[in-house]
């Protein structure tokens, strides 16, 4: 009887595992605090690998459009870091990073093409941070985190759209 159970039982953990695997995978589930922080800690990540990248090219367009957002996101992250400390998350950072993002070739650096795909190398890293923002206030569990969404929320949305709108007029 006891293998019965045992092996019910490891059913059940094995299914719950899955099923769990399978919301994340789905980006349905709502992050906490530490989720949040790591995720807008990778896009900080992203949005200084493209002024890394920037700096090897000559477009000065995107030199100063990526210095502004590496610039931002320092003081995102200062403004998380405080939060974090306040209460006590250890986020996990990724060491797979995107700070070796090649736009393009040496010759495109500063043509229409090296334009478009700075501007489109942003728009999935935007839509994600915005989804995981969104995710989070559905039911924050950290009241001065949440306030800190709220406020960044409508900056990064505003920036996807310009991101976009700047992608499909080049």
């Amino acid at each position: 009887m006891r293998i019965f159970v045992a092996i019910i039982l490891a059913f059940i953990s094995t299914a719950a595992v899955a099923d769990s695997t399978g919301e994340q995978m789905r980006g349905d589930r709502v992050p906490d605090a530490t989720e949040l922080i790591s995720g807008l800690y990778s896009f900080s990540q992203f949005q200084q690998g493209l002024l890394e990248s920037t700096d090897l090219k000559g477009n000065a367009e995107v030199k100063n459009l990526a210095a502004l957002r590496a610039e931002e996101a320092a003081k995102r992250d200062k403004t998380l870091k405080e939060i974090q400390d306040a209460i006590g998350a250890e986020p996990r950072l990724s060491k797979a990073t995107s700070t070796g993002i090649s736009l393009a070739k040496p010759d495109d650096a500063e043509g229409p093409a090296y334009v478009r795909t700075f501007y489109a190398a942003q728009i999935p890293e935007y839509e994600s941070a915005i989804a995981l923002l969104e995710r989070y206030l559905r039911t924050p569990d950290n009241p001065a985190l949440a306030a800190f969404a709220r406020e960044h929320l409508p900056l990064l949305r505003a920036q996807l759209k310009d991101a976009e709108r700047t992608m499909a007029d080049k």
